[in-house]
């Protein structure tokens, strides 16, 4: 038994909504970890929890007419189910909504109170004087103070990318009512971060994190630490504050509370010391898995929470990228948004274990679950190369043999090779470098099958003479399908424990000290995978799809929509700038001379637009509109100083600006180009 002792804890799933297949990218990736470490005898545990507190919980509890209680409840059960079903083995799964979080919510925030790292002050936000309820930034939508987008969030616009504050909103209205809000203020209460910059500039700078993370938060701690609001006002689902009636901590407060929380539960449950765990003193290590989304809360909010309050920090912090599908966002629009229970639905759980495996590296890059790529590769690889190596001997062995394996091994050389790269193996899973283990792990599956296309034991099984050589040639083919097991034992548990039944030797441990069958009876065989169907995949495509309403504006750099006659009392102009500042935008009328469909993207046209003393490549989302043929020879008015944007597919020189509402009705100027071209517009 291994000497260390290991918490692993993955992000909290947020109790408003179902687990989807950009959210197991996270669970799956820690459970192989997991069950790597328990493999290798080391005492791990793994801990998470429902994230249940705020505003939205207490909102959609409140339209479906039940308790919140009752509401993360019945999505407790939900996601307890999709991760039992894709193998994700939590050792505990909590709620932030019990008793355990709430006393070390109430601890930890009176041990910071106490130290002088908790301050107060009066603030003015929003209103909704319908529901009586401050809104929340996502609570309130209006037009985008920069360029003018109708439908837009409280803090930032999905169109231009802008960010700002609520007040800022133009025609702002709460998300709740309807009603427009009105300013209020209240005392809230704040954690002073700042007070940890210097430990916070070590701490980053100490192997904590990712190489890009660290640099990352270097950036942040340039800027300065700010006071960090963790109040919200009543109505809200959480915890009240300690000596603050009607004040309540905000949810990202409690959350990562809830990996104490959960594990207190499980010390309980099992008698395991906690503190062990958890003092500033303890040896144990601490790694939290996450989304490169939530760095900033937990490798700069949490740790210093954890040291204020006299507990230790994280060993390690491993954030990991976003999943794209067909290499884009995940879309409801296009059957890519695949919630974890409509996979369960057609395909077997494993294949994406193995998939997602075989992708991930110990970097935050982005994976992208490419269908064909995801087909063919669980096909050639667990079903082609893996399973392919006991179907083709098992079948000799109990027919001819009775389910009885050689008494000598055909090849101690070939075993020992199996053997060798373990402890190498082993490094790849513990850096979490899953996709180089799955490529040495398919090129030893490789030489298996080599071994047995050279043997040929098809033939031998018809030449007198040649049984006990059958015999051996087969068993080693199963004693090396037994070695390929273990090591693929943390990514495809349901499969190995099949596989287990069938070799009849007891749970496998990890590969190091592993030695052939011999004189050993087998079951009989049974398929442990089948391949994937592509009908399956395309039936999942199909169950995702949801209807979207068509939005009035055309997703454009810029798109300047007609007002219908109706319209134009309600529509207020964005945002009123002098002359001297539009006299600073270059606008001048360019010729397309080139025009292509950009690979992966629905909308956007990659144009090359000659503006008179020199080409620009700009990116533009007219594909609806318009063919790339249908556009060479035309004029267009383009922004020239703008700042070049990088994109996923390249950078974009500048801005194309058309009129209409979007869809097909989107109009650049006349096809007549010529001479006019890089004339500026004054």
């Amino acid at each position: 038994m291994s000497e260390r002792k290991i918490l692993v804890t993955s992000a909290l799933p947020y109790a408003n909504g179902p687990i989807h297949l950009g959210h197991l990218v996270e669970y799956i990736q820690t459970d192989i970890w997991v069950r790597y470490q328990k493999q290798r005898g080391v005492r791990c545990y793994y801990v998470c929890a429902d994230d249940t507190h705020g505003t939205p919980i207490m909102l959609r509890a409140d339209k479906e007419g039940i308790t919140p209680e009752a509401l993360i409840a019945k999505v407790w059960a939900q996601h307890n189910a999709d991760f039992n079903e894709f193998g994700v083995a939590f050792d505990h799964y909590h709620s932030t909504h019990s008793e355990e979080n709430k006393v070390f919510s109430s601890l930890i925030y009176t041990r910071l109170r106490d130290a002088g790292h908790i301050s107060s002050r009066t603030i003015t936000q929003a209103y909704d004087p319908i529901k009586e309820m401050f809104l929340p930034d996502r609570f309130i939508k209006g037009d985008c103070p920069k360029c003018g987008a109708h439908d837009q969030y409280g803090d930032s616009c999905e169109v231009c990318g802008a960010t700002y504050s609520p007040t800022e909103l133009k025609n702002a209205v709460s998300a709740i009512s309807g009603e427009k809000p009105i300013e209020k203020d209240s005392e809230h209460y704040f954690f002073k971060l700042a007070d940890f910059t210097d430990l916070l500039k070590d701490w980053i700078s100490a192997g904590h994190l990712q190489s890009e993370v660290s640099n990352k938060l270097k950036e942040w701690l340039e800027g300065g630490l700010h006071d960090w609001d963790i109040s919200r006002d009543a109505p809200y689902f959480g915890f009240e504050i300690p000596d603050a009636p009607g004040k309540y901590f905000y949810v990202w407060l409690d959350a990562p509370i809830g990996y104490m929380a959960s594990f207190k539960y499980l010390c309980d449950q099992q008698g395991i010391d906690f503190n062990e765990f958890w003092s500033k003193d303890s040896d144990a290590e601490l790694y939290h898995f996450i989304g490169k989304d939530i760095i900033y809360f937990h490798a700069l909010f949490w740790p210093a929470m954890l040291h204020g309050a006299h507990l230790r920090m994280p060993t390690a912090i491993f954030a990991h990228g976003f999943l794209t599908v067909n290499g884009e966002k995940m879309s409801k629009s296009r059957g890519t948004f695949i919630t974890a229970r409509t996979y369960l639905e057609h395909l077997n759980p494993e294949y994406l274990r193995y998939y997602f495996a075989a992708k991930l590296s110990a970097g935050v890059d982005d994976i992208d679950l490419n269908f064909d790529d995801f087909s063919q590769r669980v096909n050639a690889d667990l079903v082609g190369k893996v399973v392919n190596i006991a179907s083709r001997c098992s079948g000799f062995i109990t027919k001819r043999f009775a389910g009885m394996l050689s008494s000598d091994c055909a090849d101690p050389a070939l075993f020992a090779e199996f053997i060798a790269p373990c402890e190498r193996i082993a490094g790849h899973y513990e850096s979490r470098e899953f996709g180089k283990a799955m490529r040495e792990i398919m090129a030893l599956a490789d030489k298996a099958n080599q071994y047995i296309d050279e043997q040929k034991p098809w033939l031998l099984a018809k030449e007198a003479g040649k049984e006990q050589l059958l015999q051996a040639v087969c068993s080693l083919g199963i004693n090396l399908f037994r070695v390929l097991m273990a090591y693929l034992k943390p990514v495809v548990p349901l499969m190995v424990t099949t596989a287990e039944d069938f070799l009849q030797s007891g749970e496998l441990p990890w590969v190091t000290d592993l030695q052939p069958l011999l004189a050993h009876k087998i079951n009989d065989f049974i398929p442990l995978m089948t391949r994937v169907e592509s009908d399956k995949i395309a039936a999942i495509v199909e169950a995702s799809k949801a209807t979207l309403e068509k939005t009035s504006t055309a997703t454009l750099a810029v798109t300047a929509a007609p007002i219908p006659a109706q319209d134009k009392q309600s529509s207020e102009i964005a945002e009123i700038i002098d002359f001297e500042s539009f006299a600073k935008i270059d606008l001048r009328l360019g010729e397309i001379i080139n025009a292509e469909a950009v690979e992966g993207s629905d909308k956007l046209l990659k144009l090359t637009i000659n503006i008179g003393a020199e080409t620009r490549t700009i990116f533009s989302g007219i594909k609806t509109a318009y063919a790339p043929e249908d556009l060479i020879g035309r004029l267009t008015l383009v922004i020239v100083n703008l700042a070049p944007r990088k994109m996923r597919f390249g950078v974009s020189e500048g801005m194309v600006l058309a009129a209409g509402p979007g869809g097909k009705d989107i109009w650049l100027l006349s096809p007549d180009a010529g001479a006019y071209a890089g004339l500026r517009v004054s």
